[in-house]
């Protein structure tokens, strides 16, 4: 579906159900992926992945034509991650948004992530053993940048901070994830 963002924003002021219909269907998989990569619990990424379309339809008259769909859509769905672990109280915001102090945003389960199960189903050598082992918000950077293709300035507004934590995050969680790769092959 290729609608021009000043036709977008107008079918979704006006609720138009063709438009909404035509963003499920091209941002279902990205923003599930995203959510699976965000929570890591297939259960909670779904029930998420239902909230966002819902606020997506509630919510359609503030979408702005300046920005891509898809930078909208993230950030909502980021948003409302942050607000389950708020009442769930997971983890604390702190280790949500800093990975420095914790290891980021991990709901604890004992079965395999459906990140791991996603990405051992598209790679032969599954590179989602190692990107499991990261913190939360590196995993977040690098799937907004590389499964998402987002650009910097963009990440920054789903992720709600400044360029250069973007970049910072981006490096330390490439690094980070090499370490891995270099630990796992030894």
């Amino acid at each position: 579906m290729e609608l021009d963002r000043g036709k977008l924003a107008e079918g979704l002021r006006g609720g138009d159900p063709a438009v909404i219909d035509g963003l499920i269907e091209e941002f279902q998989h990205r923003l599930f992926r995203y959510l699976l990569s965000l929570t890591g619990n297939r259960a909670i990424a779904e029930d998420l992945f239902q909230e966002t379309w819902v606020h997506v339809l509630e919510r359609g008259h503030q979408f702005r034509a300046q920005f891509r769909f898809e930078v909208w859509l993230f950030c909502i769905a980021r948003h409302l991650a942050i607000d389950l672990a708020r009442r769930k109280k997971i983890h604390s915001l702190d280790q949500l948004t800093d990975p420095e102090t914790g290891k980021g945003f991990e709901p604890h389960v004992s079965e395999p992530s459906p990140l791991d199960e996603v990405l051992a189903g598209e790679q032969v050598h599954s590179m989602g053993a190692f990107l499991a082992r990261i913190p939360g918000v590196y995993r977040e950077a690098l799937t907004l940048r590389f499964h998402e293709d987002l650009a910097l300035e963009e990440m920054a507004t789903v992720m709600k901070v400044p360029l250069s934590t973007v970049k910072s995050r981006l490096y330390r969680g490439l690094e980070t994830l090499r370490k891995q790769i270099e630990a796992g092959q030894a």
